[in-house]
Formats: structure tokens, sequence, C-alpha cells
């Protein structure tokens, strides 16, 4: 939820922000930290600084870099550890030496500019030869097209298989996952091994089920090296407090809301003055 003094432009995600992105990055970056232990990492498009925080309490080295300097300056002073650098820089023109990073974390930031040729040819300039890129993108057709819906932000949103054609273009290995966020339950068979799930919408009049397929963000890890003892497992984030405060500012938002809270400010101004009449 958002204090008064701190309004959330959408552009980048700041520690004051608890919404649904919160989850979805914070999700993401939980994904990311299994693959960086006593490596060096990279952060392109740091921004706030928060994920290039939480990478470094598992990684050997990490650069966050962000291509807007003041964004840089406040990370600086914000997130300090002896191995955790912030530059200046972008996705066109890295500011690291060729075959200098071992992971390079590159979440929500390929649809912000339309250089995605350049951008990918400038992450395999600075990873090793083994290293592994961990990326993520929205999916157009799920993010924009279905819900009619527009990101002031965003330059050029890529289709589920264009961003695949991309990645299977540049790296000999790929493993492709899916986003969704949800309110919801989750049941769990401990003892099966099946990574399938299943999915569930519907009300009290009908319940539909289907196997989990779309999501809205799609998740890359690539690499020019062998990908197959890579051990993945879905998962899910969970945080019930932020499901009701999102329940209330919806609630909040609604016509119905402002227009009773409207009609009913001055009657409640007329009982506190009763009120401290009486006593």
């Amino acid at each position: 939820m958002l204090s008064k003094k701190n309004k959330w432009t959408g552009e980048r995600l700041e520690t004051f922000v608890s919404n649904e992105s919160m989850i979805e990055h914070l999700h993401r970056y939980a994904l990311a930290k299994d693959f960086v232990g006593d490596l060096v990492v990279l952060d392109i498009a740091s921004g706030e600084g928060y994920g290039s925080y939480l990478l470094s309490k598992e990684a050997k080295k990490v650069f966050g870099v962000d291509i807007d300097d003041t964004t840089i300056e406040k990370a600086k002073k914000k997130y300090t550890s002896p191995n955790l650098t912030f530059l200046q820089g972008s996705t066109s023109s890295i500011p690291l030496k060729n075959n200098s990073i071992d992971v390079v974390i590159s979440f929500e930031t390929i649809e912000h500019h339309d250089e995605h040729e350049l951008m990918i040819k400038e992450i395999k300039r600075v990873l090793k030869p083994k290293g592994i890129l961990i990326i993520s993108t929205p999916d157009k057709a799920q993010y924009s097209d279905i819900p009619k819906y527009q990101n002031p932000f965003h330059v050029k949103e890529l289709y589920e298989q264009e961003f695949k054609d991309l990645i299977i273009k540049n790296f000999n290995y790929q493993v492709f996952m899916k986003q969704q966020p949800i309110y919801g339950s989750v049941i769990i068979n401990e003892k099966s091994n099946n990574d399938k799930w299943t999915s569930f919408k519907g009300n009290y009049q009908n319940i539909n089920a289907s196997m989990f397929e779309s999501g809205m963000y799609i998740i890359a890890i690539a690499s020019d090296a062998s990908l197959h003892n890579l051990s993945l497992s879905n998962s899910f984030w969970t945080d019930k407090n932020l499901i009701f405060t999102n329940i209330v500012e919806e609630i909040k938002s609604s016509i119905r809301y402002k227009l009773g809270h409207t009609i009913l400010t001055p009657f409640s101004w007329l009982l506190q003055t009763f009120r401290k009449w009486k006593k």
C-alpha cells in the first residue's frame, strides 16, 4: 500500500510499494538466488537496487547497472555491501569487461526499449563462455492484448514465440517458464513427483478446471553450456496480508465507494460535531 508521501509512477518498483508487482518481482529474484551462489553477477537495469542487494547475500560479487544516474546514486546510499557495486550504464553499453560475469539477471527490462538484439549481444559479451542468463518479460498477448492494456513505459513488447525465438537464436540451451500472479490457495501432494499444476476458476454456481499453461510473464534461463543438470520445481509466493490489503484498496478505488464516501462525509462530520457538543 502506498503512503500519500510516496507515489509510485509504475516505471520502477521501489520498496515503499506493496502490491502485486512487488510479489512478481520478488518471486523472480527468489528463483535467481539459487543460481548465483559464490558467483559474479550482473543485475542489468537494477533500478532501485533491492534486487541486486538480495542477490549479494548469496553471490561472490554483484554489479547493479542502470541507465539513470540519479537512481544509481540513491542505490549506492541505500544498499551498501563489500560485494555490491552500482554503475551507470545501459543494456546496449554495459560498463564491464568481456567474459567477466557468471550470471546475468534481466527482469522486466527488454520491453522498455527496442534494441533487443543489441542487448543480447552485450549480455553475451560480458558473460563467461559457460555463463547463464536469467531473463523475464511480459507476454504481449496476456499482458496487453487480452486485457486491452497499454503500459506507457513499454516501448516494444514481445509475444511469447518472439521472445523464445530471440533466446533460441542466441543461446545453445534454454529452459522456459511461465509466471502468473494469482490470489488463491495451493494444495500439494507430499508424495507426488508430478510437477504439473491444475488451475481452478469459478464461483458458488460453477467450477472449471484446466492445466496451468498460460502465464502473463515468460522467464528464460539460457546458456551456451548444457543445462541438463538444471533442477527446477514449480513454486509459489504467498502473502495473506498483501491479498487483504489489495482487496481493501480495490474497494476504495471503486466508483461506488468514492460516491458513497463523498455523500456520507458531511454526515460523518455532523455526527462528530454532535458528539463533541454532547460532551
